[in-house]
């Protein structure tokens, strides 16, 4: 039901007002120069310097990036189910059913990467799209063309063809922000163009959400709405750290954003191939817990504790065996499963890249090369295996 709220008529408003006005005995002069005094003194006059220098970055932030943000209007067809013939011929006269594929629509934001018009976003603002709008922040609209979609990581590449250079998002470096951080959103929330809110980094590295496969999102609080999905999570430099992808329904102020680290990487595979190919190690994993890391001298609670290596896998070929605890892969730290998931699947096919590993309470460095992973064969794997 709509809300009601009470109105006063002008006409009314403005006759209290000339009524109420000559009645009063203060001079005309004395009651304009109040007004003017009340309009020009704040009632702060000086905030503190350091306030009003985090008021002008988020201004000069949103000055900047939003010229790159962009409106995407995906357009589905759905076809109708047949509710079969005898249904049709006992109940068609009284519940028709519709004949015509019905069409469904989808907003969502992206942002722009490069002059030329390609663009980041969503792959659920975009996957199974039949057509495809976008419309920049001076309500220019062109039709979107999909040069790729990662629905593993909900990753999805756009191109749009202008004939002047387009403003663009600078791209950041996700390995360096910090929880407490500040962090910025720019989106078209329930559709409304170019919205600015301000949060902070509330956490990094966060896995086990159950969004996609490959999960490391960026939390904030900085507010995230339907429509967000696909927008930039910035810094206060304006580099582009993030993102936008999900929230969680059930709350308020728990936004998640991919790394602009896996987007970028992911968007380099989709714009040169059109796919994404991820590595290969062939392994099964569990995670080592703080009695595991007593049981084999560790300080701390980390790395992945390998429970088998598949024949002929790369694993194998490099020597690793049941038993094993991975420290490192290619001079990462590995802090858990997840982690080395995203590691492999991120490292280069057939180059040869150095795993720590701990056995029978020595470190020992082993050289491995990953191999492509089959994605068919990997859909229905067992968590932990990579």
């Amino acid at each position: 039901m709509r809300q009601r709220f009470p109105l006063v008529p002008c006409g009314l408003a403005l006759a209290l007002g000339l009524l109420l006005a000559g009645c009063e005995d203060r001079p005309r002069a004395t009651i304009e120069k109040s007004v003017r005094t009340a309009e020009v003194k704040p009632p702060v006059e000086q905030p503190p310097a350091d306030l009003l220098t985090t008021q002008r970055a988020f201004t000069e932030v949103s000055a900047k990036v939003t010229p790159a943000v962009v409106n995407i209007r995906a357009e589905r067809v759905r076809a109708v189910p047949r509710l079969g013939p005898l249904f049709e011929d006992f109940f068609g006269d009284l519940f028709p059913a519709p004949r015509q594929p019905q069409s469904e629509q989808s907003l969502g934001t992206g942002f722009i990467i490069s002059a030329d018009g390609v663009i980041l976003t969503n792959a659920h603002v975009v996957e199974g799209a039949e057509k495809i709008k976008v419309r920049l922040p001076d309500q220019r609209v062109f039709p979107g063309d999909v040069l790729g979609v990662d629905p593993k990581t909900d990753v999805a590449v756009l191109k749009i063809s202008s004939d002047q250079p387009l403003p663009v998002a600078v791209l950041g470096d996700s390995d360096r922000i910090r929880v407490g951080q500040w962090a910025l959103a720019i989106g078209n929330p329930f559709g409304l163009d170019s919205t600015l809110t301000v949060g902070v980094v509330s956490a990094t590295e966060r896995a086990n959400v159950g969004i996609e496969d490959y999960e490391s999102f960026i939390q904030t609080d900085a507010s995230i709405n339907p429509g967000n999905s696909g927008g930039p999570l910035l810094n206060v430099y304006g580099e582009v750290v993030g993102m936008n992808t999900a929230i969680v329904a059930a709350g308020q102020g728990i936004g998640f954003a991919i790394p602009i680290n896996l987007a970028r990487q992911v968007a380099e595979q989709l714009i040169a191939t059109g796919r994404v190919t991820r590595g290969w190690l062939g392994v099964t994993m569990q995670p080592v817990d703080a009695a595991l890391a007593e049981s084999f001298g560790l300080d701390r609670a980390s790395g992945a504790l390998v429970t088998r290596v598949l024949a002929d896998s790369p694993a194998e070929k490099a020597g690793l065996k049941r038993g094993d605890v991975l420290l490192t892969f290619a001079g990462k730290a590995v802090r858990g499963v997840r982690e080395l998931q995203l590691l492999v699947a991120s490292a280069p096919i057939g180059r040869a890249v150095p795993v720590e590993i701990l056995r029978d309470g020595r470190r020992l460095t082993l050289q491995v090369r990953v191999t492509a992973r089959d994605e068919r064969a990997a859909s229905g794997r067992a968590p932990g295996r990579n």
